[in-house]
């Protein structure tokens, strides 16, 4: 038997396993529902059990790639459905249908699916957007493309920003005998800590905004924190690709594999594009119509469906208006959306219960962790809601991490935002920053390591890349610990 056939088998065997649970989810709507209302899964009553399956969750997304990479690109979908049907069925099971498909409705219409449809825009339109030409690497330009690529991540996102900048600075580089340290640094600034200034610029942030985080909180709150990151690493970034410069000067030169043109912009209606994407967040933060459709408990309202209408429509528009060569210069595809739709389906749903703990507090499981991160006094701990949100975030998914420590500090927006906004700025910049620890923190992380290892860079392994975020950013978030969360 080929591997590929084994794979396939394996695949066919998973997919029955999880057609038989979804079948027994359906069978069991028939049992009564418990003393629960619909949505009330009874998050003080619940056991630490119930968070096995979001931990078997993230650690399938952190290990999969790496332990079984064949396996993982060919069945993560039924990762997902298969965590996710661990959840559903004893949720159906021990606390009833309604409260069951209430807390599943809540999380599919209020958070899941506007997530997910931003995403899609944000990733269409941005692949819409094509850099060509090539400039020469020195140590000035490759320190002025991080920093618009830096300042981009919080617009178009991280993931944008890294599909419209990597190529350009790959080309500017690929006649230089050190070119490692170039990719490394631009994964810290664009690809994670640049998207911190709004809920555009990374997933975690717009979560927060959809539980009630207003959209230039963040940009109010995390500019400190945000500034001192950027300009540390940019002046650091300029010294070392300096003195890797100077050690070039005086060997033979390198054969350039894309000469010096002139730098063209191509797809440039997507930009207009993108502005149109932030006046719809705008829009469903500031008109409140008032208008809101019940569905089984779970209130949408009027203004959200209307930004989500008008995102879909900017993202069709960004297919049609956009001429098939400019995506192909960028070598779209599908392939990194779908992943991401299916894994954070599978996610949402295992986060069900252990979001419903959290929210007990103190009568929840998750008793010693509150504890963890709450002084003596009862006042939070931000040392602690940062390195914790920031440790889980280097190796589980950061979006995720972000939600459970949001809703470990209380999970009202209002208050987070005025009398605890040192807490919720711990949060969102341990989310942020620290999903740069590793190439699994954050989606656009081992993104740019595939290009760049497919554009011939001799990029780090997975631990070799922890070494340079060891040596490099732990100080750094050391250092912001003393100065910021203290």
């Amino acid at each position: 038997m080929t591997e590929t056939a084994r794979y396939r088998d394996w695949g066919s065997g998973s997919l029955k396993s999880v057609i038989s649970l979804a079948g027994a989810a359906l069978a069991l709507c028939l049992v009564p529902s418990l003393a629960f209302a619909a949505g009330d899964i009874g998050g003080a009553t619940l056991g630490a059990a119930w968070a096995l399956p979001f931990a078997g969750m993230l650690l399938s997304i952190a290990l999969g790639p790496i332990l079984f990479p064949h396996v993982w690109e060919l069945n993560y979908g039924k990762f997902a459905a298969f965590w996710a049907a661990l959840v559903l069925v004893p949720l159906v099971l021990f606390r009833g249908f309604d409260p069951a498909l209430g807390s599943l409705l809540h999380t599919a219409l209020l958070e899941y699916i506007p997530f997910i449809i931003l995403l899609f825009a944000l990733f269409t339109i941005a692949g819409g957007i094509l850099i060509t030409g090539n400039l020469r690497g020195t140590p000035a330009t490759n320190t002025a493309l991080l920093a618009i690529g830096t300042a981009m991540a919080s617009v178009v996102g991280t993931t944008g920003a890294s599909i419209i900048m990597i190529r350009p600075l790959l080309r500017a580089n690929d006649d230089r005998r050190h070119n490692v340290h170039v990719v490394v640094f631009f994964i810290f600034l664009v690809s994670n800590i640049g998207g911190s200034l709004t809920p555009l610029g990374d997933p975690p942030l717009f979560l927060g905004f959809l539980r009630g985080v207003s959209f230039f909180w963040t940009t109010q709150h995390l500019l400190p924190e945000t500034s001192f990151a950027v300009a540390v690493l940019l002046a650091l970034f300029f010294a070392l690709d300096s003195y890797f410069f100077s050690k070039e000067k005086g060997a033979p030169a390198l054969k350039d594999p894309t000469p010096d043109r002139a730098i063209r912009l191509f797809g440039k209606v997507n930009i207009a594009l993108l502005g149109g994407v932030i006046l719809a967040i705008l829009m469903s933060a500031n008109w409140k119509p008032g208008t809101v459709f019940d569905i089984h408990g779970v209130h949408v309202e009027l203004q959200n469906l209307v930004r989500d209408a008008i995102l879909l429509g900017l993202a069709g528009l960004s297919l049609v208006l956009t001429p098939k060569p400019v995506r192909a210069g960028n070598e779209f595809s599908w392939g990194p959306i779908k992943e991401v739709a299916k894994l954070f389906a599978g996610i949402f749903v295992c986060i069900i219960p252990v979001l419903a703990m959290l929210q007990a507090g103190k009568d929840g499981a998750f008793a010693p962790l509150v504890a963890l991160v709450t002084h003596a006094d009862g006042t939070p701990n931000n040392v602690a809601y940062f390195w914790l949100t920031g440790i889980l975030s280097s190796f589980l998914d950061n979006a995720p991490t972000y939600l459970v420590f949001f809703e470990l500090a209380g999970g009202d927006a209002k208050a987070l935002m005025t009398t605890g906004a040192l807490t919720l700025t711990a949060i969102s910049a341990g989310a942020v920053f620290m999903g740069a620890n590793s190439y699994i923190g954050n989606a656009p992380n081992f993104m740019v390591y595939a290009i760049a290892k497919d554009r011939k860079v001799n990029m780090p392994s997975f631990f070799g890349y922890m070494l340079w975020s060891g040596t490099i950013l732990i100080p750094l978030f050391l250092l912001q610990t003393v100065i910021f969360f203290r």
